[in-house]
């Protein structure tokens, strides 16, 4: 059972992380990016980030093991 989807929608990237179970704070402090990107990028489907914050969240999944290309999923 999960707790954490309570009736909220959740975009494409985050079922990703929801799938891979990586939670939105470790993304953040991986990647360096702030938390309120991180969480609009999970809820948000139409919202897209700047290339170079892309390229920080891509690191920072790489850093915790995640090595897929996710650039569809940043709108990329």
């Amino acid at each position: 059972m999960s707790w954490f989807r309570l009736g909220k929608k959740r975009s494409s990237f985050g079922r990703l992380l929801d799938e891979e179970g990586v939670t939105q704070e470790e993304v953040a402090k991986a990647s360096n990016v702030g938390h309120t990107t991180i969480s609009k990028l999970c809820n948000d489907d139409t919202y897209t980030v700047k290339y170079s914050t892309g390229e920080k969240i891509k690191k920072g999944l790489k850093k915790l093991g995640y090595d897929k290309n996710v650039d569809k999923y940043l709108g990329m």
